[in-house]
């Protein structure tokens, strides 16, 4: 019965994902397409155009037909009549995303995550199917194929990774506990997995942070520009409103491109343009207010900010370098290389998938080109991780490492000798173990003149042994 409420609320959950994404968009829409048409509207329009939408914010591309009588009359070239546009706003992805991971969470909690991720992403992949059926655009086509696929994937992806990251910490009772219990018997390699997880989330999290802040001063700075772009529009509150909004879903792709730039390789604006530290190469581009944002031009000596995703390497390596020492746990050179190896291979492929879906066409002729190239990208922030956690976790320990060490093993010591001889022992009396030659456990090696400014507390003078 258990396993079965567990199904049903997962279900429940990617049902209630769905519903809220299409309400996103739906709720401004009809607000707009009110005030756009008044009451006498065709409200026939409203859902295949909000149902497209949510498609296409979860990665399934648009094939975008201009109808004849718009080419006439707006004087559109006929080869710019038809085009593709697939650069995602990363918007909703991250709040399927989100929501998916925390119903894995929760069916992870209750015991059943795999079961409660495959429910939900099941009837997530019905709730596409039924969006992909009926939300039909003759202007903006998609795959039906893909828009089943790629929403009931992205959901699929974020249950499995918020149930697996609670089951592998509480256990599953069933294939994770194999996994985990396969890693614990080389005690020297049990920590890695997590430790890998644990330092990539935490360069993910300090360059995307970076990232965020460098939008944020472009903004400060070429503020100006954006507002002149807007102005030269010419458009009504209307259409204010939309560009507006249609901006603010694409800030997290926006985001994306911006790490690209801090880690070398840049974005394109079209074929033949480039945007990077080391120098900017525009031609004419979309008079889109964002893009007030594109330095004019750089100098070479801007490729400094490099040092930004080396930084967020080093301090994902500082961080669980920190939480091993703290958990008393040490590992060996080899382990510590694996780990930061891991680190940069997990950045590396979480930044490619990301510029997959931040890059590509959004529109004709020369914006067939947009965004960062994969490869490039992935290698360059890949690389730079790898060089800044590689610097912490393989640097010599600190003397105050050791230290710490030395006294967890001085007082391990002397709690087992506490316990060995006990209050009612015969004074010079030795151990079963120490009788036999056997080595004593947590047995101190290093020479006491090694405990740098540690004193050992000593008997006073006017205790008399029992």
């Amino acid at each position: 019965m258990q396993r079965l409420l567990v199904a049903l609320l997962a279900a429940f959950d990617a049902a209630i994902a769905a519903a809220v994404g299409l309400a996103v968009l739906l709720a401004p829409l009809t607000l707009l397409w009110t005030l756009a048409f008044g009451v006498t509207a065709d409200w026939g329009a409203l859902w295949p155009l909000a149902g497209t939408l949510w498609e296409f914010g979860h990665g399934v591309p648009l094939e975008v037909t201009i109808p004849d009588a718009l080419i006439v009359s707006l004087g559109i070239p006929a080869e710019a009549a038809s085009f593709a546009v697939s650069i995602t706003p990363l918007a909703f992805l991250l709040f399927t995303l989100l929501f998916a991971a925390r119903s894995g969470k929760r069916a992870a909690a209750a015991g059943a995550w795999l079961l409660g991720s495959l429910s939900g992403a099941t009837v997530f992949a019905l709730i596409a199917t039924g969006v992909a059926l009926s939300a039909r655009l003759a202007a903006a086509q998609t795959s039906l194929l893909l828009a089943i696929l790629l929403p009931s994937a992205a959901y699929l992806v974020g249950a499995i990774c918020g149930g697996v990251r609670v089951a592998w910490e509480d256990g599953d009772g069933g294939l994770l506990d194999r996994v985990h219990d396969a890693v614990d018997a080389r005690d020297d390699w049990a920590p890695v997995p997590a430790a890998i997880a644990r330092g990539t989330a935490f360069a993910l999290v300090t360059v995307t942070g970076a990232a965020a802040l460098a939008f944020a001063v472009m903004v400060a700075l070429r503020g100006g520009e954006v507002v002149a772009l807007f102005q030269a529009a010419r458009v009504d509150v209307l259409g204010l409103t939309v560009m507006t909004l249609g901006q603010l879903v694409y800030l997290p792709t926006l985001i994306v491109w911006v790490i690209s730039w801090l880690a070398g390789p840049g974005f394109a604006v079209g074929v033949g343009t480039a945007v990077s530290p080391a120098g900017t190469q525009l031609g004419v581009v979309p008079g889109i207010p964002v893009f007030g944002l594109l330095p004019e031009n750089s100098s070479i000596w801007m490729l400094i900010v490099v040092l930004i995703p080396i930084a967020a390497g080093a301090f994902a390596g500082w961080a669980v370098r920190s939480r091993l020492v703290w958990e008393d746990t040490p590992l060996g050179a080899g382990q510590r290389a694996v780990i930061a190896l891991g680190i940069s291979v997990m950045t590396a492929g979480v930044a490619a998938l990301a510029a997959v879906l931040v890059s590509g066409s959004m529109g004709p002729g020369r914006l067939a080109e947009v965004g960062p190239a994969p490869l490039p990208f992935a290698l360059a922030l890949g690389g730079e991780v790898l060089l800044g956690a590689a610097i912490l976790l393989l640097s010599p320990r600190h003397r105050d490492e050791l230290a710490e060490e030395r006294t967890d093993r001085w007082l391990a010591e002397m709690s087992a000798d506490t316990i060995v001889e006990g209050p009612d022992a015969v004074p010079g009396a030795t151990s079963d173990a120490s009788l036999s030659g056997a080595p004593t456990p947590f047995a101190d090696t290093a020479p006491l003149d090694d405990l740098r400014g540690f004193v050992i507390p000593k008997r006073d003078p006017s205790d008399r042994p029992d």
